[in-house]
This record gives structure tokens, C-alpha cells and sequence, in this order.
């Protein structure tokens, strides 16, 4: 076995391990990288992409989205990472939506400084020559961003490579850590410092730890269309049924009749995890989506009855038919004790997991965070530090 010194190695090479590279290499360490397929293929390269700050629930995800906007923004200019700054819009379809909405603009929005606006009448109207006019009203998440995830990643692999002599080994399955050294399918390598970002793999390291957390794996399904009626979309698109999902609005009180309304209406929709996320790509196809099944596995069987629900959601949003050009499963990890767990293992080994689909919203912030925690510049991040 061969015995490579680093100051850093990470496992894996999504964009959770690709932030912590980030972070400690453009502080001069040097770093390593290793992925266990030839390429990510993970839940960082099968979402939305979607880098939303609006979305987040006030405290450390607000924070950690608003740190992982600035860094997006930065890899943008140095990276060449494409990110659409548009921002998103949140559709209200009905009364109850829209009620939630003006509440979270009077209330919590303006408490905790979002970056909104409340879109109604003529501002509505006029938005996309009027294709969104059959709404209520638009949340216009000013600071949110799109990034086309399965390019992005590969250009970032790409730019820590050329820019900071970050090493990357692919095809290298990690099978053991100990204190200052890792075992790999490559051989032995000799490390400072580790720090594990191995997705929802619970099985292969850091077993007894992270079982502890009694995380679950999340399945969702996902399509990737075209519209008949072109729309050059710019913002990210959500409607009010993302207001029970996402933590800058699931716990108002407006909430619950949104709740009331989907059981009562459409309860399929809460029975498969259902509402609706439409991101658009560089080469003017939309991503859409998406369900939600946990468990400690995910089959791997897509139900069609749960695609034309969300195809025939995003055909009124949008207001035209739609063409599925492309249809998969994604998956991340899911349902731990918090949005994520930073695990110190020991001094020199960390392991960090997201237990929520916002990887791409807080990732390159929770990166920031733990690196900057590591080297003694600031407290860990504040939230299920063990």
C-alpha cells in the first residue's frame, strides 16, 4: 500500500464534500477527494438545483443559505458556474395560499429581513406575458438562485482541480478511517484530517455514529420536460403547495388550512409527499417535480400515477401542455434529528450529513462553517453538533 500525506481528505464528492474541499483548499491546505463512482451521481446531481434562501426557517439554515449565496455568486465569477439570479416565485392558487402569504410578508418575512415581494394585480398580470395570471398572487424570493446541477458539479470538480491542486480520486471506494490515516480501494493515505460527506450511505463508515442519528433515505421522482408553448423561464417556480414543506412557512398558523385543503381536496398529495418545484435548464427544458417516500431503503420503482400528478400540477401552473423528455429517481438522506448533524467523531475526524433536499440552498455554507470550525477561526456550526 502506498502513503500519500494530505491535510485534508474528504469522502465524497457531492456538493457537501466538494464545499468542505472548497473551503479548506482556498486556505492553503491541501486536499484530497475521494468518490466511490467514476463520477457524482448522487442526490447533487439529481435535484432542482434550486439555491433557495426564501424557503429557509429563520436561524442557522437562513443563515447557512444566505453564506451559501455569497459563495454561489463567487464561483459564478471565478468558476464559471452558470446561476440564473432571477430569483424564485412562489405561487398562491388558492384563498388559504394566499393568506399564508400575506401573513409571512406582514410577519415573519420583514422580522427576519427576507428579500420578498408579494406580487398582485398588473405585477402579476404582466409577469411572462401574462402565462401566470390565472394565480392569485406570486412570492418573488428575490435572492434565490438556479444552478444546473449536473453541470455545475462537474465544473466545480473541474475548478478545484485547476485552481487549488485539489486531488480528486474517483473509483475509489473509502473502507476504513482511523486517527491520522484511511483506507482506500487505492491504497493507504496518511491525513491530518478527515471529514466524511458520504450522502445517505450509512452502512460504510462511521457506522455505529451515524446510526445513532437513526437517519432515513429519501426517494423522489423526478421528470425533466419540455413545454409546447416555449417560455424562456428565468425564476425557479414553486406554488403554495411548497408552504407545508418548507421551513420559512410550514409552522405559521396560515398553514394548517393549506393542510386542511389538500386532505380535504386532493389528499393523494400529502399520501405521496407531493408539491410542486419547476426549475428551469440552460437549454430551455424544465425540471419538475417532486414526491416524497422515506424508508431505511428506497425501491427502486417510479409509480406513473404519482408523474401525471405532478405532470398535470405543472401543466396548470405553467398554462400549456407538457412533453417528459426524461423521467428518475432522486434520493438523499433524510429525516435525522435536525435539517443536518455535524459529527466530531474524534479531533481529527468529522462527519457531516444533510437530513433534508437542501443540500444546494446550504451546502457551500455548512462547508464554510465546519472548515472555519476545524481550524480554530469560529464555533461550530449551531446545530446537531455531537
Amino acid at each position: 500500500m502506498s502513503q500519500q500525506d494530505c491535510d485534508l481528505l474528504v469522502v465524497g464528492a457531492g456538493i457537501l464534500g466538494l464545499a468542505h474541499a472548497y473551503a479548506a483548499a482556498k486556505r492553503g491546505l491541501k486536499v484530497k477527494v475521494f468518490e466511490r463512482s467514476n463520477t457524482p451521481l448522487g442526490a447533487s446531481v439529481r435535484n432542482f438545483g434550486q439555491a433557495l434562501v426564501t424557503g429557509q426557517a429563520p436561524g442557522p439554515m437562513l443563515d447557512l443559505a444566505r453564506l451559501s449565496r455569497g459563495l454561489w455568486a463567487g464561483l459564478a465569477a471565478d468558476a464559471g458556474v452558470s446561476i440564473k439570479q432571477k430569483g424564485s416565485l412562489l405561487f398562491a392558487r388558492t384563498e388559504a395560499e394566499e393568506a399564508l402569504l400575506e401573513a409571512f410578508c406582514q410577519g415573519r418575512a420583514h422580522e427576519h429581513q427576507y428579500n420578498v415581494e408579494l406580487l398582485r394585480g398588473a405585477p402579476l398580470s404582466n409577469l411572462y406575458e401574462g402565462r401566470f395570471a390565472h394565480h392569485r398572487a406570486a412570492l418573488h424570493g428575490v435572492d434565490d438562485q438556479q444552478i444546473y446541477s449536473r453541470e455545475a458539479i462537474p465544473q466545480l470538480v473541474s475548478y478545484l482541480q485547476r485552481r487549488y491542486a485539489v486531488e480528486f480520486h474517483f473509483s475509489t471506494l473509502v473502507q476504513d478511517i482511523q486517527p491520522g490515516k484511511v483506507k482506500t480501494t487505492a491504497g493507504l493515505f496518511r491525513t491530518n484530517r478527515v471529514v466524511v460527506c458520504s450522502g445517505h450511505d450509512y452502512q460504510t463508515l462511521l457506522v455505529e455514529q451515524i446510526s445513532a442519528l437513526q437517519p432515513q433515505v429519501c426517494g423522489l421522482q423526478m421528470l425533466r420536460a419540455r413545454l409546447r408553448q416555449p417560455l424562456q423561464l428565468q425564476h425557479a417556480l414553486l406554488t403554495g403547495l411548497s408552504c407545508v414543506h418548507y421551513g420559512a412557512f410550514s409552522d405559521l398558523p396560515e398553514a394548517e388550512a393549506i393542510r386542511q385543503q389538500i386532505r380535504q381536496q386532493q389528499p393523494e398529495l400529502e399520501a405521496n409527499g407531493i408539491h410542486l418545484l419547476i426549475s428551469p435548464t440552460p437549454y430551455g427544458e424544465l425540471i419538475i417535480g417532486d414526491s416524497h417516500v422515506y424508508g431505511s431503503d428506497i425501491a427502486p420503482f417510479n409509480s406513473e400515477a404519482v408523474d401525471q400528478i405532478m405532470i398535470d400540477l405543472a401543466e396548470h401552473t405553467l398554462g400549456s401542455p407538457i412533453e417528459v423528455v426524461e423521467r428518475w429517481q432522486g434520493v438523499y438522506g433524510a429525516r435525522g434529528p435536525g435539517p443536518f448533524s455535524v459529527l466530531r467523531c474524534d479531533e481529527s475526524v468529522t462527519a457531516v450529513l444533510m437530513h433534508t433536499g437542501l443540500g444546494m440552498s446550504v451546502g457551500l455554507g455548512l462547508g464554510e462553517s465546519t472548515i472555519a470550525a476545524m481550524l480554530g477561526e469560529s464555533a461550530w456550526p449551531n446545530l446537531q453538533v455531537a
